[in-house]
C-alpha cells in the first residue's frame, strides 16, 4: 500500500513483481456473502464510496473506485492474479467459515496462511481446515499473547513492532512460536527486527526488502 492502492489487484501484482515472499491481504464479507478484499469494515477510506461493506452487495462494491481506477477485488480473483503465497487476515468467525470453504474447494492449505486479531476466528479456521497455518495478530499485548496463540494452535505471532519487547520475544521462542513484526517501514524498524532475530517483517514498501540486507 506504500506504492499502490492498498488491497487491489494492482498492488498485489506489484508486490509479486518486487519479489516479496508473501502478500498480506484483508477479508470481509459483503452483504451477499462474497469474500471482499479490503482492510477496513467501511469503504470510506480506500474508495470513493461510504458505508459498511456488510451493508453492500458485491455489485455495489464493484461500482466503487478503489484508487487509480482499480475495483474492489474478491479473494478468488487474487488467487488467480498472483502466484505468490498469501496471508489472509480475517475479521470474524463468519469470514473464517467462508474462507474455509474456498480453501477446501481450491486446496489452498499449502499456499494460504490465515491470520486474525481475534482468537475465535483463528480457532474456527483451524477447526474447519485441517493442517491450515495460522497466525495470531496483536497490537496491544504483553507476554501473555504467547499463551493466547498456543491456546488457539497458532504457530506464528504477528506483533506490532512499536510495542515488541525482548521479554515477549523470549517467551514466544520458549513456546516454539515464529514472530513477524508489523508494520516495518523504516530502516530503524528493520534493524530492530534483525536485532531481535524475528522471523520476518510486514512492510508497505518493497524497497525495505531490497535494501535491508545492505543497510540494516
Amino acid at each position: 500500500m506504500g506504492v499502490e492502492p492498498e488491497n487491489t489487484l494492482r498492488s498485489f501484482v506489484a508486490a509479486q513483481r518486487a519479489g516479496l515472499d508473501l502478500i498480506e491481504l484483508d477479508l470481509h464479507l459483503s452483504k451477499d456473502g462474497a469474500l471482499v478484499v479490503m482492510h477496513d469494515a467501511e469503504v470510506d477510506r480506500t474508495t470513493d464510496g461510504s458505508g459498511p461493506i456488510a451493508e453492500k452487495t458485491l455489485s455495489e462494491l464493484r461500482a466503487l473506485d478503489a484508487g487509480r481506477g482499480e475495483r474492489v477485488p474478491v479473494f478468488e480473483e487474487v488467487l488467480d492474479a498472483v502466484g505468490t503465497p498469501l496471508q489472509a487476515e480475517i475479521k470474524d468467525v463468519a469470514a473464517a467459515r467462508e474462507l474455509a470453504r474456498v480453501m477446501l474447494e481450491r486446496d489452498l492449505v499449502a499456499r494460504v496462511e490465515v491470520s486474525s486479531f481475534h482468537d475465535e476466528a483463528v480457532a474456527e479456521i483451524a477447526r474447519l481446515v485441517p493442517g491450515v497455518r495460522t497466525a495470531l495478530i496483536a497490537g496491544r499485548y504483553g507476554p501473555e499473547v504467547v499463551e493466547r496463540a498456543v491456546a488457539v494452535g497458532a504457530p506464528t505471532l504477528c506483533l506490532d513492532i512499536r510495542r515488541i519487547t525482548l521479554e515477549t520475544v523470549e517467551h514466544a521462542r520458549a513456546a516454539g512460536l515464529r514472530i513477524i513484526g508489523w508494520t516495518v517501514n523504516t530502516q530503524e524498524q528493520l534493524r530492530l527486527v534483525r536485532a531481535l532475530e524475528l522471523d520476518g517483517a510486514t512492510t508497505d514498501f518493497p524497497e525495505i526488502k531490497r535494501t535491508g540486507r545492505f543497510t540494516a
